[in-house]
């Protein structure tokens, strides 16, 4: 483990949505959009720092999550924005048994 992170349950493995679909999940008490690009997991924060717009009700286009709000697109490895100046935090991502969990700072 990381000095000052920790492993949080992010939901369970049943609830991931299917390839290249969004949904939200709530872990350490934050908002944070679930996202399976094409059969991978990236968990990033759920607040586009352009309007505030809830990436969770967004979609995924050519491997990025897309705000539905104005289109501002993130990689979800690195939560830059590709198409404007901005980024959202990402977390580290594993499965283990039946639960999805994401490693977090403490401080949270």
């Amino acid at each position: 483990m990381s000095e000052g992170k920790e492993w949080v349950r992010a939901c369970a493995l049943a609830q991931v949505p299917s390839a290249n679909k969004v949904i939200r999940v709530q872990a350490a008490g934050r908002d944070l959009c679930l996202a399976n690009v094409a059969g991978t997991l990236h968990v990033l924060d759920d607040v586009c720092p352009h309007r505030q717009g809830p990436l969770h009700e967004g979609w995924i286009e050519e491997g990025q999550v897309v705000c539905p709000w104005h289109g501002w697109a993130f990689d979800p490895g690195t939560g830059v924005c590709t198409n404007a100046q901005g980024r959202v935090e990402v977390f580290t991502v594993k499965v283990e048994g039946p639960d999805v969990l994401i490693q977090i700072s403490e401080q949270l």
